[in-house]
C-alpha cells in the first residue's frame, strides 16, 4: 500500500487547508442561509414604503389616496421644493416621491393625466407603489363613471374588502424553503475546492521530475498503483462527505432527519462526490505546480459556484445563463435540491425528475474520467 500511504501523507499536509475551507464553509452557509431567508420571507409580506407626498390639491380624492396608500404605507408629508425633494431622496429618508396637482380630480376623473411621481432608480418597491396608485385611481374612475362624487368614491374605494390571499402548500412546506435546503446548496463548493486542491496536489506531486519514471520502474504494477490512488480519492472522498452529513445534523437535528426529502438530500449529495473526485483528477493531471493549481481550482470551483446556483439561486439567473449551465454538471445537482427543497413528499413525476438529475451528474462523471484518463495516457 506504497502508494496509498503516499496519497495519504500528503494528504496530512494539507490538513490545515482542509480546515480552512470547512470553516469558510460553514461561514458562508450560516450567512447565506440567514439573508436568503429574511429576502424569502419578505417576499410575501406587504413592503412598507416611506413615501414623500406633496399634496397641492387638498380635494377628497387627494385626501383618499393619502389615506388609502397611509393603510400600508409611511407618508410623509412634503413641500413641492424640488431641492428639498431631491436631498430626501438621495439619502433614502423616503424611497418614493408623489405630487397632487391643483385640480386633480378633474384632471384624473375625467382626463387621462398621471401623476408625477419619483422613485429610486432600479427599486422594485417602486414598481409596486405604481400598481397601488393605479389601483386607486382606476377603482375611482369606476365609481365616478357610475355616478358617483369624488368624495363618495374615495370612501368606497376606503371601505372596499381586502383582498385576501391563500397560498396553496402543494409541497408541504408551508410556502417556505427549509434551512436545511441553503446547507445543501452549498455542499459543491467544499468539494469542489477541497478535493480539486488536496487531490490535484497529490496527482501533480506524483507527476513531477523523475516520479513517473521511479514508479513504473518500482515491482508495483501500473494497475495496482492506479488501484490505490482510486482507494485514497475515495476515502478522502467519503471522509469529507461524512464530515458534510454530520455537519448538517449538528446544525438541523430532528428536523432535517426527519424531512421527507433527507434520503434524496443524502444520495445527491452523494453523487456529486464522483463529480468532484473526477475533476480533481482531471485537474491534477493537467497542473504541474502549485501556483497554477490554485488559480485553476478557484477558477473552477467559484465559476461553477456562480453560473449554476450555488451562490445565485437558480430562478434568479437569466435564462441564457442556465442554458450554458446545464453543460455544467453542478447546475443538475441544484436543480435536484431545489426540487427535493420545494416538496416535502416526493413521488410519482418529481421523483422522476429527482433521478434524472443524478443520473445526468453520474454521466458527466463518467464523462470528465474518461477525458482525465486520455489526457494521463497521452502525457505518460
Amino acid at each position: 500500500m506504497t502508494v496509498f500511504k503516499g496519497y495519504m501523507k500528503i494528504t496530512k499536509q494539507n490538513i490545515g487547508l482542509i480546515i480552512m475551507y470547512l470553516a469558510i464553509f460553514m461561514g458562508i452557509t450560516v450567512m447565506m442561509q440567514l439573508s436568503a431567508k429574511d429576502q424569502e420571507t419578505g417576499g410575501y409580506r406587504a413592503e412598507s414604503v416611506r413615501i414623500g407626498f406633496v399634496d397641492e390639491d387638498g380635494g377628497a380624492l387627494a385626501k383618499g389616496l393619502e389615506e388609502y396608500l397611509g393603510k400600508i404605507h409611511k407618508i410623509i408629508p412634503m413641500d413641492n421644493n424640488k431641492g428639498e425633494l431631491q436631498e430626501n431622496l438621495f439619502y433614502r429618508n423616503v424611497e418614493y416621491i408623489v405630487k397632487i396637482p391643483a385640480g386633480f380630480e378633474k384632471r384624473c376623473l375625467k382626463g387621462n393625466e398621471k401623476l408625477s411621481v419619483t422613485k429610486l432608480p432600479g427599486s422594485y418597491t417602486g414598481f409596486y407603489v405604481d400598481q397601488q396608485i393605479n389601483s386607486f385611481v382606476n377603482s375611482a374612475k369606476a365609481y365616478y363613471a357610475a355616478g358617483y362624487t369624488s368624495e363618495e368614491a374615495a370612501e368606497a374605494i376606503m371601505e372596499g374588502p381586502e383582498p385576501k390571499v391563500k397560498m396553496l402548500d402543494t409541497g408541504h412546506t408551508k410556502g417556505e424553503t427549509p434551512g436545511y435546503a441553503y446547507y445543501y446548496r452549498y455542499i459543491p463548493y467544499l468539494l469542489l475546492s477541497v478535493l480539486c486542491y488536496v487531490l490535484g496536489n497529490i496527482l501533480s506531486s506524483f507527476h513531477k521530475g523523475d516520479v513517473p519514471k521511479r514508479m513504473q520502474a518500482s515491482p508495483i504494477s501500473g494497475q495496482r498503483q492506479n488501484l490505490e490512488a482510486l482507494l485514497a480519492a475515495g476515502v478522502l472522498g467519503i471522509v469529507l462527505w461524512i464530515i458534510c452529513i454530520l455537519g448538517g445534523i449538528f446544525f438541523y437535528g430532528r428536523e432535517l432527519l426527519e424531512s421527507g426529502g433527507f434520503v434524496y438530500y443524502l444520495l445527491n449529495s452523494l453523487t456529486m462526490l464522483p463529480v468532484s473526485l473526477s475533476l480533481s483528477y482531471l485537474v491534477g493531471i493537467l497542473t504541474s505546480n502549485p501556483e497554477a493549481l490554485s488559480g485553476v481550482v478557484n477558477t473552477l470551483s467559484l465559476g461553477m459556484c456562480f453560473l449554476c446556483g450555488v451562490f445565485v439561486p437558480l430562478d434568479i439567473l437569466s435564462t441564457k445563463v442556465k442554458t450554458a449551465a446545464q453543460f455544467l454538471p453542478v447546475y443538475w445537482y441544484e436543480k435536484a435540491n431545489d426540487t427535493i427543497a420545494e416538496f416535502e413528499n416526493i413521488t410519482g413525476g418529481v421523483k422522476t425528475e429527482i433521478w434524472q438529475a443524478m443520473g445526468i451528474q453520474l454521466v458527466f462523471a463518467a464523462a470528465i474520467l474518461c477525458v482525465a484518463m486520455a489526457v494521463g495516457k497521452r502525457k505518460a
